[in-house]
Parts: C-alpha cells; sequence; structure tokens
C-alpha cells in the first residue's frame, strides 16, 4: 500500500504525518516539478515531474504509479486537483484510488462564482457576491451592500490578486484590470477553518476540527487556536451531505452575530491543518484505513481545545548535486 502525494511543495508535516501513518505498511512517494521543493526530501521516494500544464505530465504521473504500485494518489494543490479527478477511470484501470472529490465538486470550488450561487441556493449564509459592475451599483443603490468591499479573481487561490477597495472608482478601476473578477462584501467577524475528513468508503463525515483564525500570512492561517461548537459542527455535516464532497477538504467561514458564513471550500489538506493533527485529528490514519479497504467510524470532536498553532520558520539543508 503506496501513497503518492503530487506538488507537495513545502508541505513537510502532511508528509511527514503521512509516514508515520503508513508506518511498516507502505511508502510515501512524492512529486514536484522545483528540486528546490522541501517535502520532497522527507519522503520515501521522490521524483521531479514536468508542470501539471506540460502535455506529458499525466503519463509521467502514470509511470510513477506503475513503477512504485501506488495505491492512493492526492494533490496538495488546487489547480491539480480537477486533472485527478478527470482522469478518474485513468487511475482506477492502474489500481489507484484518487482520495479527493469528483471533477463537478473540484471545479464548483475552483469558481468563487459558482460555489456562491450553489450555495446561495442551498440556502447557506455566505458573503454577498457580484459578477458585474452594473450588479454591484444596483446593490449599492439599494443599500444592499456598502463599502470597504474586496475585488478578487472569480478563479484563484493564496490570495493573489485579491484588493481591497473603499470606494466605487477604485472598486470599478480594479475589477476592469483584472481577469474574470468579483466583487465581494468585506465580511467582519470571526474568521474561522474546518478541516474536514468524509470516508471514501462509508461517504459519511466522520471527522471535523475546527480553529478560529488569529493572523492570516499569504492566504494561509498563520497562528489560530481550536475549539469546538456542536451548532457548527451539524452546519458542516449538512454542507458535505448536499454538496457530495468526498475525503479531505479544508473550509473557510466566518462567524458573526451568531450565525456562520461560509466562505471558501478547498478540497484538499488545507496549510493549517498540523494544528488538527497536533490536537488529536489524525486524517492521515483515516485515509491509510479507506485504501485498505476499512470504513472509519465516525469520531467528531473529542480534540483538545484552546491549543494555540503559531507557525514558524524552518529549514532543510540538502547536497545540490541531489537537487539537479
Amino acid at each position: 500500500m503506496n501513497l503518492l502525494i503530487l506538488s507537495c511543495g513545502t508541505r513537510d508535516k502532511v508528509v511527514e504525518y503521512f509516514k508515520e501513518a503508513f508506518g511498516d505498511a507502505g511508502r510515501v512517494v512524492c512529486t514536484d516539478c522545483s528540486p528546490y521543493a522541501p517535502a520532497l526530501y522527507e519522503a520515501d521516494a521522490h521524483y521531479l515531474v514536468p508542470r501539471i500544464t506540460a502535455p506529458e505530465y499525466l503519463d509521467v504521473i502514470c509511470d510513477i504509479c506503475k513503477k512504485e504500485s501506488i495505491t492512493g494518489v492526492l494533490s496538495l494543490i488546487d489547480p491539480e486537483l480537477s486533472l485527478l479527478a478527470a482522469h478518474s477511470e485513468t487511475f482506477a484501470a492502474l489500481g489507484v484510488t484518487i482520495v479527493g472529490s469528483d471533477y463537478e465538486r473540484c471545479e464548483r470550488t475552483l469558481n468563487k462564482w459558482e460555489l456562491y450561487c450553489w450555495m446561495q441556493e442551498h440556502g447557506y449564509p455566505c458573503a454577498k457576491t457580484y459578477r458585474t459592475i452594473a450588479d454591484f451599483r444596483g446593490a449599492l443603490e439599494r443599500k444592499e451592500i456598502g463599502f470597504p468591499v474586496f475585488i478578487k479573481p472569480m478563479k484563484g487561490s493564496a490570495s493573489i490578486q485579491i484588493a481591497r477597495a473603499d470606494d466605487f472608482e477604485t472598486a470599478a478601476f480594479l475589477f476592469a484590470h483584472g481577469d474574470q473578477m468579483i466583487i465581494q462584501e468585506f465580511m467582519e467577524g470571526q474568521e474561522i477553518g474546518a478541516d474536514v475528513y468524509i470516508d471514501l468508503i462509508s461517504k459519511e463525515v466522520v471527522s471535523i476540527f475546527t480553529k478560529k483564525k488569529l493572523v492570516m500570512r499569504a492566504g494561509e492561517t498563520d497562528k489560530a487556536v481550536s475549539f469546538i461548537d456542536e451548532r457548527l459542527f451539524e452546519q458542516i455535516r449538512k454542507f458535505v451531505e448536499e454538496s457530495g464532497f468526498e475525503g479531505q477538504i479544508d473550509i473557510d467561514l466566518f462567524e458573526r452575530d451568531g450565525v456562520y458564513y461560509f466562505s471558501e471550500v478547498n478540497p484538499r489538506f488545507g496549510g493549517g491543518y498540523p494544528h488538527a493533527y497536533a490536537c488529536g485529528v489524525d486524517h492521515m490514519t483515516l485515509i491509510r484505513n479507506n485504501l485498505s479497504g476499512i470504513a472509519n467510524p465516525v469520531r467528531i470532536g473529542g480534540y483538545q481545545t484552546d491549543k494555540v498553532m503559531m507557525k514558524y520558520s524552518e529549514m532543510r539543508i540538502v547536497d545540490a548535486r541531489g537537487t539537479m
């Protein structure tokens, strides 16, 4: 039973946790397009591969799956999630399980407008979002929304190209000079992160970890504190049941006046997952069980609360000859 982690980048802890979970039961293999991705060197074996946009990329990954007798595969970056899902039959023919959601769900999460429309249709509180300047102007005139607002790409991640606008002229300028932009309500309140695992066999939500974000940096949680709210757990369970995600997902929410507003969903491990693991929430073992054909029992909550996660810098030194 061997796991392939694609685009591992700087997720050293994720690779380390998988190695602990798999132990002697299997190997953890990583790939990245850069030899300077430090997580590569945590793995039992690693490969340098083309960028995911290269026409030969999928063939290279399939060859690695064959060579390493891979059982399961997952990616740690958003653009690759849909690529994997779109070729699920190719991986299935190799005996490889994709640890993730199907193509439709992956595409929905990449498109903030589509996700917003789905949330609205299903009655989930979320930040007001506008796809055109005309719609935004009309909402301003009706006093449905005010400033500040955020201008962001309809498709994007890691807070790239997101800017705040405090007046209409700035909003219109940013919107006009971006590619497929949306305008979104500025959400005041407590930002929340949820690490969720949906069992690949039972399709049930079997684990949820929630944290209050204290400090953000480059779109990722830099400092946070763990907490439990059964009402939030129930809202997340309901959302997953209706949306149909599978495997690991990362959810961003806001709490304002006692209401939890959904912000974004990423069907992968989030950058703040090590906080969950440190508090006793081990999703790597859940994945190992699923790849072994074992369904996991539902165990939501029960983790350590009021534990503060504070990220800090580490470094890895390798021989330059080993990175070329």
